[in-house]
C-alpha cells in the first residue's frame, strides 16, 4: 500500500519535548499560514528552515531548491546542514527547524518514545535491485564471508547502533538461516569503514554510498544488499515535522509536502541532474560520484515499508513495545 499525503488540515497535536542537544542554525522568522496564502497570490514567501544531512539521500531537496520548486510553492527555504541525524529531531521538536530529514527507523524509535512527529514526504528508497543498491554489507575475500548466514558470530561495523543498519542486517541473516543474535555490531563512521574492512579491524561493514563504491574499489566484496533484500520498495528515509507545527501552520506543511513531492519526482526523472547536484553540497570525489549508485526517489510515502521497519525494530529490540505507525504517518 502506498500512501500519498494530500494538502489538508491535519489533526490537532500535543506539545513536544526532547532532552537532547541541538545543532545548526534556525530561522528568525516564524512561518505562518497567512504567509503561504500571500505567496500563492504573488505576495511574500513563507520562510522555513529544513534540517538536512550532506549525504546522497537528500539530493532531491537540494535539486528542488536549485530548480526553484519551493519558491513556486510559496516557500523561502533555508537548508540547514546538521552534523548528524541525532541533532535534527530535537531541532524540529523545539521549533528551531520547521522540517527535518531522518531515516525511518530513527523516526519510529522517537515516535515510540512519545515524540509526536509526522512524516510529510518520502526521502529516498532502495533501488530494489539485489545486485546493485545504495547500501550493502561488504567484506574482504579473505574473511570467508560469502553469504548473509556467514555474518553470524562476526564483527560488523554500522554507523549507528540499534538503527536501520543493524535491524535490516539482522533480518537478512535471519532469512538466510544464520543466528543474528550472535553478530557483534560496532559503531563506526562511514568514512572509517573502508580502511577498517581492508585491515581486518572488522570482519564486515554495513556501508552506504559513496563509501560503498570506495570500499568495493579497494577489493571488498558485497555480501548482501540488505535494503533491497528486506524489501525492494523499502523507504529508507523521510521528511518530517512536529505535530505542533502541523497544527499551527497546516498550509505551510501542505505547501512543503507538495514541493517535496514535485522535487522527488523531478529527481527521479532527471537522474543526471540529481547526481550532478551532489557536488554543490558534498565533497565526493568526482570519479566516485560518477560511478556510485543513486537512490530511488518516489513522491508517495510507502506505509507498508514503514510498518515493516517498525516490526523489525520490535523483533530485534530497538523498541520494547510495538510502535503505532499511524501516529507517524500522515
Amino acid at each position: 500500500m502506498r500512501m500519498r499525503r494530500t494538502p489538508m488540515v491535519l489533526a490537532a497535536a500535543t506539545a513536544l519535548m526532547l532532552t537532547a542537544a541541538c545543532s545548526g542554525g534556525g530561522s528568525d522568522e516564524t512561518p505562518s499560514a497567512a504567509g503561504s496564502s500571500d505567496a500563492a497570490s504573488g505576495g511574500e514567501l513563507t520562510s522555513i528552515t529544513v534540517g538536512v544531512l550532506p549525504i546522497v539521500d537528500t539530493a532531491a531537496i537540494w535539486l528542488g531548491k536549485d530548480k526553484g520548486i519551493f519558491e513556486e510553492h510559496g516557500l523561502d527555504m533555508k537548508l540547514e546542514v546538521a552534523q548528524g541525524g541525532a541533532a535534527v529531531v530535537p531541532a524540529v521538536v523545539s521549533g528551531e527547524y520547521q522540517f527535518g530529514f531522518s531515516n525511518v527507523t530513527s523516526l519510529l524509535v522517537a515516535s515510540g518514545k512519545g515524540l509526536p512527529l509526522k512524516l510529510v514526504a518520502p526521502g529516498n528508497f532502495s533501488t530494489g535491485d539485489t545486485k546493485s543498491d545504495i547500501g550493502a554489507v561488504v567484506a574482504m575475500p579473505a574473511s570467508g564471508i560469502t553469504s548473509p548466514a556467514d555474518l553470524a558470530g562476526k564483527t560488523v561495523a554500522v554507523n549507528t547502533l540499534n538503527n536501520i543498519g543493524d535491524s535490516t542486517v539482522r533480518a537478512v541473516v535471519d532469512k538466510a538461516g544464520g543466528d543474528p543474535s550472535t553478530i557483534k555490531f560496532v559503531e563506526m563512521g562511514f568514512p572509517d569503514m573502508p580502511a577498517a574492512v581492508a585491515s581486518g579491524k572488522v570482519d564486515a561493514a554495513w556501508i552506504l554510498e559513496p563509501f560503498l563504491t570506495i570500499t568495493k574499489e579497494q577489493g571488498a566484496q558485497v555480501v548482501t544488499y540488505n535494503f533491497a533484500e528486506v524489501d525492494p520498495d523499502l523507504m529508507i528515509a523521510g521528511y518530517f515535522t512536529s505535530q505542533q507545527y502541523e497544527q499551527s501552520d497546516p498550509d505551510t506543511v501542505s505547501a512543503f509536502t507538495d514541493a517535496m513531492e514535485e522535487s522527488l519526482s523531478y529527481a527521479q526523472q532527471h537522474p543526471d541532474e540529481a547526481r550532478a547536484i551532489l557536488s554543490t553540497y558534498t565533497e565526493i570525489d568526482p570519479t566516485v560520484q560518477e560511478k556510485m549508485v543513486m537512490p530511488r526517489f518516489e513522491s508517495a510515502i510507502n506505509a507498508d515499508s514503514v510498518q515493516l521497519l517498525a516490526d523489525l525494530a520490535l523483533k530485534y529490540g530497538l523498541v520494547t513495545e510495538p510502535v503505532d505507525v499511524s501516529k507517524l504517518l500522515p
